[in-house]
C-alpha cells in the first residue's frame, strides 16, 4: 500500500513532486499527497493500483513548481483513463461536476428559499433563541437565506468552499459579509448613561433615577442587538447603577424631611423607599428584556454581570436581581431565559462566611440550584487568564486585558469582530491515527481559517458610523466618532478582537486513543497541544495584522449537528465519534461519562489558559433545591482553578400534574416523566442549549444538540442522589 504521509522521501516512486497548489481563487498551498491517497481510498482501488495511479499524476506534473486544481483534476481524469479506469474516471468527473452543482446551489437564494419555505429544520431551528413561526422571525430568517448565498460570494472562494464542505464555519453568515456588522460587544452603559445619547429622534438624557436608568438600559439593548448580530453584556451593572439608585435616596430624604423630624427614621424611611425603587426598578428590566424583539427576530442575548459592589445600594441590586430571578416570570414563575445572569466570586469580598457579601454569594447559590444562573466567574482566575476582569461578552467570549492611549485600562465599549471555527475530528478522521498527517492537515486548516477571519476584519472595516449611530456615534462602543469617522479607531491595536474557534477535542482523543482516553496522560498532552498550536497561531496573526486575534471554544449551539451531520456523510458512523450524531463543545469532558465535578473540572482546567478569549465549565446535577451546600462546595474548590462555571440542574415544571424535576428526553423534545406533558402552555422546560438556556418545548433546537443534551450524565460527589427531585 502506498504510504502518503508528510515525508516525500518515503514514496520512491515519485522523483519531483510539485511544491504548490494553486487555488481557483489563486490561493496557494503546499501540495498534498494525501488528499490524492484520500480520493483513491474512496474510489476503493487496491494498493498497487492506487501506486500507478499517483505515480501517473504526478508524472504529468513533472517540472512545475506550482499547479492549478484544474491541472491536476485533469491529470488525474487522464491517468485513470489511461490506465482502463475509465468508470473510475467517470465517477470522479461526476464528483466534480455534482461538487459545483452544490455550489451553485448554496450560492443561490431561490434554491435556499425554497428550503427555508419548506421548513428544513437546519434553517428554522438553527438559533434556538428564534421562534420560526412568527412573523418577524420569519422576515429575519428569509433576509439571512438570502444574505448567506450573497455572502458566500462575497468572501474568497476557498474559504466559501471550504465552508460549505465542512472544514471550517463562518459564523453568523446570514449577517456578514452581506452586511459589515460586528459579532459581540460590552456595551459601555457608564458613559451613555452619564453622558446621555440618541437613538431615532430622541435625545435622551442622562437618568435621575435608577428606574429610569433600567429603562434606557432596555432601549439601548434593544438597539444594539439590531445592530449587530452577537449577544450585549453589562458588565459590573451594579456598580454602574449605583449612582442612579443614589438619586433616589436623595430624592427620598428630602421627601422624608417634610414630615418626620427623627434623623435616624429619615434615614430609615428613604432606605426603604429607595429598596423597593431598585427592585421594581431590576424587575422591570427583566421583563423588558424578556418582552424584547430585536430586528434579528429574536430575544436580545444579554448578559448581566455583577458581584463586586460592597456599598449598600449595590448589595441591594444584587440581591434584587436574584430575587427577582428566583421569583420567577408571571403568574406561573417560569424561568426566565434572558438576561444571563454572571455572578461574581472574590476573596475579600464573597467567597467566605466573614466577607461582607457572603449573605448574596449564599442566594446566587440558592438561585442556581432553582433557575440554574447565575453561572459564576472567579475573579482572580478571570484576571489571571484574560490579563484583566471583565463580565464575558455574550454567553463566553471574553476581552482579553487592554489599554488605551493614557495607560487606562478599557472593557466596557469594546467588541469582537466575528468567529471562524475549525472542524478538529474531521482533521482527525482523514488523519486515521497517523499525527505527522494529522498536523500537516491542521497546517493547512490554519491557513484557510487565517483567510476567512481576515476577511472578517476587512469587511467590518467597510462599515460607517453612520450604520449603526447607538454603536459607533452614541457610545455603546465607547468613543463616540463622527458620522463619517473612521470605525478602524475602535478595532485597531488590539481593542477588538477577531476568535479563531475549535470544536471536538474529545473526538480527537478518541480517534488517537480511543473513547475513555480522559485519564491518559498522553492523550491529555496531545489534545491540549492542539489548543497550544491554536494559540501560536492566534499571537502569530496578532503580530502580523495588528488586531488581537483569539483562541475561541465555539458554543457549538448547531454547529455541533452540522459537522457531525457532514462527516457522517463523508466518513460513515465511527464510533464514538459521528455515531453519537453530535460533537462535544472544545474541550470538555464527554457528556456520557460521570466524573465528579471535581474530576471534570481537573481534566478541564489546563485548556482556557491557551483558549482565554472564550470558555466556560459546566457540571450536571441532580435536583439540588434541598443541598445548596453542595453546589457551594463545587464553587469554593473551584475558585483558584477555572475562570468561568455555568450549573445545569433540574428544573422542569409541570403545571397539569405539579411534577418538578428532571423531563424525560424523547424523540423530537422533552416530557413530563409523571404524566406524559409536552405542552408548552402547560409547562416549563429549561435546558442548557450551550452557554445559555434555552426553552427547547417552545423553540426547538436541532438533532444533534438535542441528542447531546439528552446523554448527558450527572457528575455526582458525596452527599447528591441521583434520583433527587
Amino acid at each position: 500500500m502506498l504510504d502518503l504521509k508528510t515525508d516525500r522521501n518515503n514514496i520512491k516512486i515519485i522523483k519531483e513532486v510539485p511544491s504548490y497548489f494553486v487555488k481557483r481563487d489563486g490561493v496557494k498551498f503546499s501540495f498534498a499527497l494525501y488528499k490524492l491517497k484520500l480520493v483513491l481510498n474512496a474510489m476503493d482501488l487496491s494498493g498497487k493500483i492506487q501506486e500507478n495511479v499517483i505515480s501517473g499524476i504526478l508524472n504529468k506534473l513533472v517540472g512545475k513548481d506550482e499547479v492549478s486544481a484544474q491541472e491536476v483534476a485533469t491529470a488525474f481524469v487522464d491517468t485513470l483513463k489511461e490506465l482502463g479506469l475509465d468508470d473510475k474516471a467517470q465517477a470522479y468527473i461526476e464528483y466534480r461536476k455534482q461538487d459545483e452543482e452544490k455550489w451553485e446551489e448554496q450560492t443561490n437564494p431561490t434554491e435556499r428559499l425554497a428550503r427555508l419555505q419548506g421548513k428544513d429544520p437546519s434553517l428554522v431551528h438553527e438559533n434556538a433563541n428564534k421562534d420560526s413561526k412568527v412573523f418577524n422571525t420569519q422576515r429575519d430568517l428569509t433576509a439571512g437565506t438570502v444574505g448567506k448565498t450573497l455572502g458566500l460570494k462575497m468572501m474568497p472562494e476557498h474559504v466559501a468552499k471550504a465552508h460549505l464542505r465542512g472544514d471550517i464555519h463562518y459564523h453568523d453568515l446570514d449577517y456578514t459579509p452581506w452586511s459589515p456588522m460586528t459579532n459581540c460587544c460590552l456595551i459601555d452603559f457608564k458613559e451613555m448613561l452619564t453622558h446621555g445619547f440618541k437613538i431615532g429622534n430622541a435625545e435622551v438624557e442622562s437618568p435621575h433615577s435608577i428606574q429610569t436608568a433600567t429603562a434606557q438600559m432596555a432601549q439601548i439593548i434593544a438597539n444594539v442587538a439590531s445592530s449587530q448580530y452577537g449577544g450585549c453584556s453589562a458588565d459590573r451593572i451594579d456598580e454602574v447603577l449605583a449612582p442612579f439608585a443614589m438619586k433616589n435616596y436623595h430624592k427620598h430624604l428630602k421627601e422624608s424631611e417634610e414630615f418626620i423630624t427623627d434623623e435616624d427614621k429619615i434615614k430609615a424611611f428613604a432606605v426603604k423607599r429607595t429598596k423597593k425603587d431598585i427592585y421594581d426598578a431590576m424587575q422591570a428590566l427583566e421583563y423588558e428584556i424578556n418582552t424584547l424583539f430585536s430586528s434579528q427576530g429574536q430575544t436580545p442575548f444579554t448578559t448581566l454581570g455583577f458581584g463586586l459592589g460592597t456599598s449598600w445600594i449595590e448589595r441591594e441590586i444584587q440581591k434584587s436581581i436574584l430575587k427577582i430571578r428566583i421569583a420567577g416570570l408571571g403568574k406561573e414563575k417560569r424561568t426566565a431565559i434572558f438576561p444571563k445572569l454572571v455572578f461574581t466570586i472574590k476573596k475579600g469580598v464573597n467567597l467566605k462566611p466573614e466577607d461582607p457579601n457572603y449573605d448574596i454569594k449564599e442566594l446566587a447559590v440558592e438561585c442556581a440550584t432553582k433557575r440554574m444562573y447565575p453561572d459564576v466567574l472567579m475573579y482572580d482566575k478571570i484576571k489571571e487568564l484574560t490579563g484583566s476582569f471583565k463580565a464575558p461578552m455574550g454567553c463566553r467570549s471574553f476581552l482579553q486585558g487592554w489599554k488605551d492611549e493614557n495607560g487606562q485600562e478599557v472593557n466596557s465599549g469594546r467588541m469582537n469582530l466575528g468567529v471562524v471555527t475549525v472542524n478538529l475530528p474531521r482533521i482527525a478522521l482523514k488523519a486515521n491515527g497517523d499525527k505527522d498527517l494529522f498536523w500537516q492537515i491542521f497546517d493547512e486548516e490554519m491557513q484557510v481559517a487565517k483567510s476567512a477571519l481576515v476577511f472578517k476584519v476587512k469587511r467590518v472595516l467597510d462599515a460607517s458610523p453612520e450604520n449603526a449611530p447607538i454603536l459607533y456615534q452614541f457610545g455603546a462602543f465607547g468613543k463616540r466618532l463622527k458620522p463619517d469617522g473612521n470605525v478602524d479607531e475602535l478595532f485597531k491595536n488590539g481593542r477588538a478582537t477577531v476568535s479563531l474557534g475549535y470544536i471536538g477535542l474529545y473526538e480527537v482523543g478518541t480517534s488517537f486513543y480511543g473513547p475513555d482516553w480522559e485519564n491518559n496522560q498522553e492523550a491529555h498532552d496531545f489534545t491540549l497541544q492542539i489548543v497550544k498550536e491554536l494559540n501560536l497561531r492566534c499571537k502569530a496573526w496578532s503580530k502580523e495584522y495588528n488586531y488581537h486575534f483569539s483562541v475561541y471554544s465555539t458554543p457549538s449551539e448547531s454547529l455541533t449537528d452540522r459537522f457531525c451531520k457532514l462527516d457522517t456523510e463523508r466518513f460513515g458512523k465511527v464510533k464514538d465519534i459521528t455515531d453519537k450524531e453530535y460533537y462535544t463543545n472544545s474541550f470538555h469532558y464527554d457528556v456520557r461519562k460521570h466524573p465528579s465535578p471535581f474530576e471534570k473540572l481537573t481534566f478541564e482546567m489546563d485548556y482556557p489558559k491557551y483558549a482565554s478569549g472564550g470558555f466556560i465549565h459546566y457540571c450536571e446535577y441532580p435536583n439540588l433545591r434541598q443541598n445548596p451546600k453542595a453546589l457551594e462546595a463545587v464553587w469554593d474548590w473551584a475558585y483558584d482553578k477555572i475562570g468561568y462555571l455555568g450549573t445545569n440542574t433540574p428544573i422542569d415544571k409541570c403545571y397539569k400534574c405539579g411534577f418538578q424535576g428532571e423531563f424525560k428526553p424523547t424523540a423530537r423534545g422533552f416530557e413530563c416523566p409523571k404524566c406524559g406533558n409536552h405542552d408548552p402552555k402547560t409547562c416549563d422546560c429549561v435546558k442548557r442549549t450551550c452557554g445559555y438556556l434555552g426553552n427547547p418545548l417552545q423553540r426547538p433546537m436541532v438533532h444533534g444538540r438535542h441528542v447531546e443534551i439528552a446523554s448527558r450524565a450527572k457528575n455526582l460527589m458525596n452527599g447528591m442522589a441521583e434520583d433527587e427531585q
